[in-house]
């Protein structure tokens, strides 16, 4: 009978390791990144070319273990110092066929647009060149006025020259899902003005040899007139309409919670999108998931101290037993958040304290720097220090304080050594004091501030339930998604404000002090 209840209790466990690993293997085996929306329309902004298109994974965060994973994991070991799954490989290729095609399509409008400029440059010169080459002896003499035409039109051409290439031929940000409408009906209203003029030149001019050459130069110079004003309805369109702010977004990161409010103006909702990215950068702090594992930590760790045995036999119910480990839970619901505030109370301590001796350590390296300082001044010019060298000096003074006060604080992934170097040699090279260099390391910066291949947001989608062509209105949510985080971008409207004037008579604020004449001694 012992026999038996052993067998059988090892029948039970194989079929939960079983059925435990089969679950892992459906787990790794689901997609990475599922879109659950089917209304929503999907599009990339993708940086331009030469940024990497992905983020590093090495920082990416592991998930937390339960107490039975060597029960249940295979594990392989070797000498590789770098992995890759098949979904891995799958995004990568489509990630360059995505770019391949952006690619493509940005060397498109550009060849359009230049086609376009060089045609709008050189339609006036070729109505003025073609008369004369073609029919030379039989047009009228201009004499002066021409000549003031010529130079009138070329200082012009010149203005119109300047304005396009200060208004167009800028560097792209970045690569838009869809076309700028307001840029494309531009080019549209362009190349439909000088095909109009052109037809009206094959007509009544070169049809008809017109002698009348003034008429000819004057023609030239209403056309180079009306590209001038196309550039000023550009002018207005493309930078002036969007000056005035009309809405307030507001973006909030999907893992932690941190918003900024920004005032826009009238934009569509990729050039909207384009703009909460760039100040993304430069005003959120860096995403560091490594801060987020501690939470998962704690639920995986109260979940794994508990335990179900089923004594009917070898059939499982999933579903019984989860709700025995939800009610568990729930039971013990009530002490979790003493360990909550101990550990975050030893959490603040061991930072304190790790920080007290990084400031201790660096003050003491800059102390050492100036000495080094003062004694490098009386020795000859050629056996002078350069900051590079000062920096490597004192470095391993400081390098342990500083890699656990990391480590505490989990910054650890975002700082390599040379970037430390670098910005160390660069405190040396200014003269900074030891507050300065720490402001780095002591708290978290923007994105901007560290090195592209830590960003972990390079490529992004936007993700909208309107097409992203369309304007911004109130009430309006999209969604900028990257590899491992998300910002939404809730719309609304500036309320109009009522602001009325209330008139204050000046004799109001005037007063009489009367003294009495018998005073008290």
């Amino acid at each position: 009978c012992i026999t038996k209840s052993r067998h059988h209790s090892l029948t039970l466990a194989n079929s939960n390791s079983n059925h435990s690993h089969c679950r892992t293997r459906e787990r790794h085996k689901s997609p990475r990144n599922k879109d659950g929306r089917g209304s929503e329309k999907s599009v990339t902004i993708q940086p331009p070319t030469g940024e990497p298109l992905l983020g590093n994974d090495s920082t990416r965060t592991e998930e937390v273990q339960d107490d039975n994973w060597g029960e249940t994991t295979t594990a392989i070991t070797g000498t590789s110092e770098h992995s890759i799954s098949q979904e891995d490989i799958a995004r990568i290729s489509k990630d360059m066929e995505d770019s391949v095609g952006l690619d493509c399509k940005r060397y498109l409008g550009l060849t359009v647009a230049s086609f376009l400029g060089l045609l709008v440059f050189l339609t006036p010169i070729a109505f003025i060149l073609l008369p004369p080459i073609l029919w030379r002896d039989e047009l009228e003499p201009c004499g002066t006025i021409c000549e003031g035409l010529f130079i009138s039109m070329a200082f012009k051409l010149l203005i119109l020259l300047i304005g396009t290439w200060a208004l167009f031929f800028r560097k792209r940000r970045a690569d838009m899902p869809r076309v700028f409408v307001f840029r494309a009906l531009l080019l549209v209203l362009i190349f439909l003005f000088v095909v109009s003029y052109w037809l009206f030149y094959g007509v009544r001019i070169l049809d008809s040899r017109d002698r009348n050459y003034q008429g000819i130069v004057q023609y030239a110079v209403s056309l180079v007139d009306a590209l001038l004003f196309i550039h000023y309805l550009a002018i207005v369109l493309l930078e002036l309409r969007q000056l005035q702010p009309m809405f307030m977004l507001q973006v909030v990161r999907s893992t932690d919670g941190e918003s900024r409010f920004y005032s826009l103006g009238h934009l569509s909702i990729q050039r909207a999108a384009l703009v909460v990215l760039e100040n993304y950068y430069k005003d959120f702090t860096i995403y560091n998931p490594n801060l987020l594992t501690a939470s998962k930590f704690r639920a995986a760790k109260h979940m794994a101290g508990l335990k179900v045995y089923n004594v009917d036999g070898p059939s499982n119910n999933a579903t019984g037993q989860s709700r025995a480990m939800i009610a568990a839970a729930a039971r013990r619901r009530d002490s979790s958040h003493n360990e909550l505030y101990y550990e975050e109370a030893e959490h603040e301590r061991r930072v304190k304290k790790r920080k007290a001796r990084l400031v201790v350590a660096v003050e003491e390296a800059f102390i050492h720097i100036q000495r080094l300082q003062a004694e490098e001044q009386q020795k000859a010019p050629g056996e002078v220090m350069d900051p590079r060298e000062a920096a490597q000096a004192i470095f391993p003074s400081m390098a342990r304080a500083l890699q656990k006060y990391l480590r505490t604080t989990r910054q650890q992934n975002y700082h390599s050594m040379e970037s430390i170097l670098q910005h160390l040699a660069f405190c040396i090279t200014n003269g900074m004091t030891p507050k300065a260099f720490l402001e780095r390391y002591l708290s978290a910066g923007p994105t901007l501030q560290y090195d592209k291949d830590r960003w972990l947001s390079t490529q992004w989608r936007l993700v909208s339930d309107e097409a992203v062509t369309n304007g911004l209105r109130d009430g309006i949510v999209f969604v900028l998604k990257c590899l491992d985080f998300s910002l939404v971008v809730n719309v609304k409207k500036i309320p109009f404000i009522i602001l009325s004037e209330e008139f204050i008579d000046p004799k109001s604020h005037k007063f009489v002090l009367r003294l009495q004449s018998e005073t008290s001694v």
